[in-house]
């Protein structure tokens, strides 16, 4: 890994990161408020009948307990909006991006290999990833103590909570970088990358609002990323193991796929 080039890439995102990390801690404050006012009306409209239970939940987490309002918080599309613009926006346009501005020759005319071009990038974007989770579970946990619901969480197993959030982000941000290698344009490498993304979480808010669909869950990384049952003692460690999977692939994939492709000029 290149330190210099390390630093200036995160030294680039900092106006970016700032912002969406206060963003991220005022969210995660806002789910254990949410939880707090509505969950006794969210579970007397579910015994009535009047709604599915189903349509009360939304992936793999509910306002019905305080682990899952977390969870949902978590999947929530505002919550990947703000990692999503390091895990999916920085890693296709790191490399393919500076290919399509001509800047890419320039920089690996320094004494810089492919590979640690790639592993450089790829460690800024994890660093990147993880302070953003970071700010969302700290936001939850200032929360947790504003309201005095404590009590219903586990919080020796936030640190598991983390890992498995940055194991899920970093699977995607692997993806992305090995999406940003293979093409010589931003546009091409995004689509794909985003894609990936919105197929898993398509798979995963399916399986959770149709019973008949549940078994699509199984197939989305979105899935393996459960604070809920890390939180009620319940962690499963082979969903740490398919992030893990998801992780090496692409990256095995980008490291030798990098190396050997020849860079077209860019027209």
């Amino acid at each position: 890994m290149n330190l210099r080039l390390y630093l200036q890439t995160l030294r680039w995102n900092r106006v970016r990161l700032l912002a969406v990390v206060l963003a991220s801690i005022g969210w995660g404050i806002l789910i254990p408020v949410i939880y707090v006012a509505f969950a006794d009306a969210f579970k007397n409209l579910a015994n009535s009948g009047a709604i599915p239970k189903e349509l009360l939940n939304f992936g793999s987490g509910s306002l019905f307990t305080l682990p899952g309002a977390l969870t949902l918080g978590l999947q929530h599309p505002l919550a990947i909006a703000f990692v999503g613009i390091f895990a999916v926006g920085s890693t296709v346009s790191s490399i393919a991006g500076e290919r399509e501005a001509g800047t890419l020759e320039v920089l690996l005319a320094r004494p810089i290999s492919r590979r640690t071009l790639y592993l450089t990038l790829a460690a800024a974007s994890a660093s990147l990833i993880a302070i953003v989770m970071a700010a969302l579970l700290g936001g939850q946990l200032i929360g947790v103590a504003i309201q005095g619901v404590g009590d219903e969480l586990d919080l020796a197993q936030m640190p598991l909570v983390f890992l498995n959030g940055l194991m899920l982000w970093s699977a995607f941000a692997a993806f992305g970088l090995a999406a940003s290698v293979s093409f010589d344009r931003h546009a091409p490498a995004i689509g794909l990358t985003l894609a990936y993304l919105l197929i898993n979480y398509f798979l995963e808010i399916l399986g959770s609002l149709w019973r008949d669909a549940a078994w699509t869950q199984q197939y989305s990384l979105f899935h393996h990323f459960n604070p809920g049952k890390i939180l009620t003692g319940k962690t499963d460690p082979l969903d740490f193991l398919i992030l893990a999977v998801a992780i090496v692939i692409p990256v095995a994939y980008a490291l030798v796929v990098f190396p050997r492709r020849d860079l077209a000029a860019p027209s």
